[in-house]
């Protein structure tokens, strides 16, 4: 059985909110196993011995007719959470770990358009694409940031959702027990 993490991208914002205890039993539903949610934003730890993107489709589907919405899931295993949290770039000195996050990517953007990215118009918040992913640092704080959510979306062309650095470590923490 494979540990995965299902992000919800957009759940409790904008008035797209999924109660927990629902989702969690939609997840059960589905036959996925050892289901926790962490947070009230779409986050959910679970194993399944199907591979990540069946499940994904499963669980959009499943969504799609029990809460009448389109909700987009993004899906990571537990081994490529830990993994993104050993390998984040921005992590280092004494920066302050509530100005890091991560912008989750549905697939990687194609070269061009991830080469089409300039971070220094956008200082003294920083940004790093590597795959899937996008580490940001965002000094001023993330409500206050350009190269939000919508920013990697539009110039990036896939589907995104952003979760912050004590949520990333949090689910790396569940999915790995």
């Amino acid at each position: 059985m494979t540990a995965y993490v299902a992000l919800l991208r957009g759940v409790n914002v904008g008035g797209r909110t999924v109660p927990m205890a629902e989702l969690r039993r939609t997840f059960d539903d589905l036959g996925l196993t050892q289901v926790q949610t962490y947070i009230q934003s779409g986050n959910v730890v679970f194993r399944s011995p199907r591979g990540a993107a069946k499940v994904a489709a499963e669980i959009e589907s499943r969504l799609r007719r029990d809460f009448g919405t389109e909700i987009r899931v993004l899906v990571r295993t537990g081994d490529q959470l830990q993994n993104l949290v050993r390998r984040n770039p921005l992590v280092r000195g004494s920066r302050d770990e509530s100005k890091l996050h991560v912008t989750f990517l549905a697939e990687v953007p194609a070269s061009a358009r991830g080469a089409s990215l300039d971070g220094a118009s956008f200082l003294p918040d920083e940004f790093r694409l590597l795959g899937r992913e996008v580490y940001l640092h965002c000094p001023n704080g993330y409500g206050k940031t350009k190269i939000n959510n919508a920013f990697f979306e539009r110039t990036l062309g896939v589907a995104a959702t952003t979760r912050n650095w004590k949520t990333v470590t949090t689910l790396a923490t569940m999915s790995a027990g």
